[in-house]
């Protein structure tokens, strides 16, 4: 149980890490070096860990038997006012969960076509990879500031709309409400993709 719960830690914050780097990487593709110059475009875990969001919210998740699993990193800075093109600023919100998504699609896949030549233990490690970057990738979906959902429904939306002031201004009751009271409808989605992926369970 003790190991289960470290690979799984490990599996989230290397997850988290390339979500961020991924921010980070396509903000300076359309012109934002801000994460390359403060060093944030790095795989090192140590330049993005959040102490709270990637090490003691997944611990006390793990350690109560929650059934779910998930955290966040440092978040890297983006100045928007470099960035170039009509749609770059969501491009760079929705590139962080499509990293998760790629993760889990080449992880579920391998599971899929090579489980039954490739040793338990690296499909075990796999099977949480597709597991908590499917999770990852859905929560981060949701839009809620400061979710990456909502920068990307925002960049659709007129400015000075009201929904988008509402939002904000009740972003943090809103996303307590949700995580205590509606994460549990989002586990049957999850569940779902994980056995498309990866053919376990469905």
């Amino acid at each position: 149980m003790g190991l289960d719960i470290i690979f799984s830690i490990a599996v989230l914050v290397m997850s988290v890490v390339v979500h961020e780097v991924a921010h980070g990487a396509v903000a300076n593709y359309f012109g934002d070096p801000t994460a390359r110059l403060a060093g944030r475009l790095s795989l090192n875990p140590v330049r993005h860990l959040d102490l709270f969001g990637s090490i003691i919210v997944p611990l006390l998740l793990a350690l109560t038997g929650s059934g779910i699993i998930f955290g966040w990193a440092k978040p890297v800075p983006v100045n928007t006012y470099n960035l170039r093109g009509k749609y770059s600023d969501m491009l760079v919100s929705f590139a962080g969960p499509a990293s998760n998504i790629i993760l889990a699609i080449l992880f579920g896949l391998i599971i899929r076509f090579f489980g039954g030549v490739l040793p338990l233990s690296f499909l075990s490690i796999s099977a949480a990879v597709v597991l908590i970057n499917i999770m990852l990738a859905v929560f981060n979906l949701i839009p809620i500031p400061p979710l990456d959902g909502s920068k990307i429904l925002f960049s659709f939306l007129p400015q000075s709309s009201q929904f988008i002031d509402f939002i904000e201004r009740y972003s943090i009751f809103i996303l307590i409400f949700f995580i205590l009271f509606l994460w549990q409808f989002i586990l049957p989605i999850v569940r779902f993709l994980f056995g498309i992926l990866t053919g376990i369970g469905g």
